[in-house]
């Protein structure tokens, strides 16, 4: 996708939003990303840190050059002014990664009130990884095809008989919030997670980085390239230019 960020008006980015608002975009098998809101965009990372900025005195050119100033010296305090609500359906084992960045507002469909999401993540056959030898916590090579094909059906084996029960449960009057314990890590659930900029674009560096984990990757991914890259084009521009596609040295 084009990182180069658009020569914009406020209207235009109002309209964006627009088109952007509750548009679910796809991730994994069931999993999807939606914007929710807004409060804020580029020009607040500007006003923020112009202080007494005044509308439409500026260039957009010099808006751009501030921001880039701003993340290239590691300003980051502007970049907490605009902020953004998002409707997220990811599965409990990658949610379990997510969750970990404090740094959100989040409110998690409850188990306890509602009947659990009837989805659960499948693997296809082709992609199942294998444990990296150099990494404890990461994939190595794809496993073949027949190894595959044996794995994505003894899953849905496993799936289909963990529904089937956890059903049996609910069946028998057996309370939400005990006959939720044996779902699978695999089963979605959807959360609102409302963050700011500056914190987003923290979790992005991480989770889009090669190392993360390839599910939490495609979730971050489609944020970034769909969501912000569209919201924030200058400052996504910059974040691309000095933190994602960049390498730092030591001493």
């Amino acid at each position: 996708m084009n990182n180069e960020p658009a020569e914009s008006t406020g209207e235009d980015r109002e309209a964006v939003v627009d088109e952007l608002r509750w548009k679910k975009f796809g991730v994994l098998d069931d999993g999807f990303v939606c914007l929710v809101d807004v409060m804020g965009d580029d020009g607040s990372v500007v006003q923020a840190a112009r202080v007494s900025y005044g509308a439409g005195t500026r260039k957009v050119s010099d808006d751009r050059t501030l921001i880039r100033y701003l993340l290239r010296h590691r300003h980051t305090t502007p970049f907490e002014m605009a902020e953004i609500k998002l409707l997220v359906r990811v599965p409990m084992d990658c949610w379990r990664q997510w969750i970990r960045h404090r740094t959100a507002n989040v409110n998690e469909y409850s188990t306890r009130y509602s009947i659990a999401i009837d989805a659960s993540q499948a693997t296809p056959p082709e992609s199942w990884r294998s444990q990296a030898e150099s990494n404890r916590q990461g994939s190595g090579e794809l496993l073949n095809d027949e190894v595959g094909r044996e794995l994505s059906r003894t899953e849905q084996e496993l799936l289909d008989h963990s529904k089937r029960i956890y059903q049996e449960r609910l069946d028998a009057g057996v309370a939400r919030e005990q006959a939720r314990k044996d779902l699978p890590l695999s089963t979605y659930t959807e959360a609102y997670w409302k963050i700011n900029l500056h914190n987003l674009l923290h979790f992005l560096s991480l989770r889009m980085d090669e190392h993360a984990q390839l599910e939490i990757r495609q979730y971050a991914q489609v944020i970034g390239t769909e969501v912000v890259a569209r919201w924030c084009p200058m400052a996504w521009d910059a974040f691309c230019d000095y933190r994602l596609h960049t390498t730092n040295l030591s001493r």
